[in-house]
């Protein structure tokens, strides 16, 4: 086996798709701080047990494991970071205001989320801690639309769900609590079929309740639809409230009571975003207040991650980043220019001997000279 070939579903990343990753990674953080957002950095792996506490049942499925050659117990290398953000919300900070916390970071997964999808997917995302009321939603969907903006997407689709509609909908029927995966499984898959076998017998506003679900998508019309034909239980009235309200006043929302990803740890309001070009969603996000819980402190809690290699690979090649090519030397006046130009920003490439017309990623389109007719001093030429 040749030695330089890498497992399945993981590569390295070249210059100019490193340079298109970073220049997002920059601004994305920088438009983050902007909302109030404090960078953290979780460790890359922690034991099993806390990384995978609160998670949906399928973590445990992505997760490489191995034994911490000290303490003899099982680590995990994250495959997500929201629970570790979590965590240092309820454990570090411990603080009793509102809590603004972003991130940027490799995760790493046993099986790609995707046909060509990466197992080393570069996550970033926001999460807001210590607000329950759908300000907090309101304000991480914009950010999550505007950190799309940045990587000049203008025409994003925003998804809505809403978990409580089918948990209202379980809770009134003990019979569906008990195929609760099952049905999630299908709801999401929108598998009609299997919807009427499962459901023949349930109740039959129940049944004729979640066979309606996997039809209830489109623009904001379709909460008007739930309203007229879903059973008028306190908890889906609330609801459809909530995803009235923060689809109000904006464009391009639509609506899909059965994209139900993540169910078992969200809590509220759920979002996908999607952009031209790519059937999967580029970002998710939602509220899930119960995730704080198994670390001792529970916390209203709200955010969203996207993965920037799978974004980048979406945008245009990078241009070329202009550059002044200057000699190699030892002399004092070219060595002092160099240093100036690059204090004020400039990329000076000095070519080694012999390698004076090497290409690369930068467009050398300036050359430094030294004027030996006049001044001797080192000059830009265009």
């Amino acid at each position: 086996m040749l030695n330089w070939l890498l497992p399945e579903n993981i590569a390295d990343i070249l210059p100019s798709e490193a340079r298109k990753i970073e220049t997002l990674r920059r601004a994305m953080l920088d438009q983050f701080r902007l909302y109030g957002y404090e960078l953290v950095m979780p460790p890359m792996l922690e034991y099993l047990d806390s990384l995978l506490a609160g998670t949906a049942k399928d973590r445990d499925l992505y997760t490489f494991k191995l034994i911490d050659q000290l303490s003899g117990r099982t680590l995990g290398l994250r495959a997500d970071m929201t629970t570790q953000v979590a965590r240092i919300d309820s454990q570090l900070l411990n603080r009793p205001s509102v809590t603004r916390l972003c991130y940027a970071g490799s995760v790493l997964r046993t099986r790609p989320q995707g046909l060509h999808a990466t197992r080393e997917p570069l996550q970033i995302g926001a999460e807001l801690y210590g607000h329950a009321g759908l300000e907090a939603d309101a304000e991480i969907a914009d950010l999550a639309v505007a950190s799309l903006a940045l990587a000049g997407f203008s025409e994003v689709r925003l998804d809505l769900c809403h978990v409580g509609v089918v948990r209202a909908l379980l809770a009134s029927d003990a019979r569906a609590q008990k195929d609760e995966a099952r049905l999630y499984n299908l709801l999401r898959a929108k598998d009609l079929s299997g919807m009427d076998e499962i459901t023949r017998n349930y109740a039959p506003a129940t049944r004729a309740a979640l066979l309606a679900l996997p039809q209830m998508y489109g623009d904001v019309g379709a909460i008007a639809r739930a309203r007229a034909e879903l059973p008028p239980l306190p908890g889906i009235a609330r609801a459809l409230d909530e995803l009235a309200a923060l689809a109000k006043g904006r464009d391009n929302v639509a609506i899909d009571l059965a994209d139900l990803r993540g169910y078992e740890y969200e809590s509220g309001v759920m979002f996908a975003l999607y952009v031209p070009g790519l059937p999967n969603a580029v970002a998710r996000g939602g509220r899930y207040d119960d995730v704080g819980e198994v670390f001792g402190r529970a916390r209203p809690a709200t955010g969203f991650s996207m993965d920037l290699r799978e974004l980048a690979r979406l945008l245009p090649g990078a241009q070329r980043t202009s550059a002044i090519r200057a000699p190699w030397g030892d002399d004092p006046g070219l060595r002092a220019k160099v240093a100036q130009l690059r204090s004020q920003g400039e990329v000076v490439v000095q070519a080694l001997p012999g390698h004076e017309h090497d290409q690369d990623e930068f467009d050398c389109d300036r050359v430094l000279v030294q004027d030996t007719v006049n001044t001797g001093n080192w000059i830009i030429k265009g």
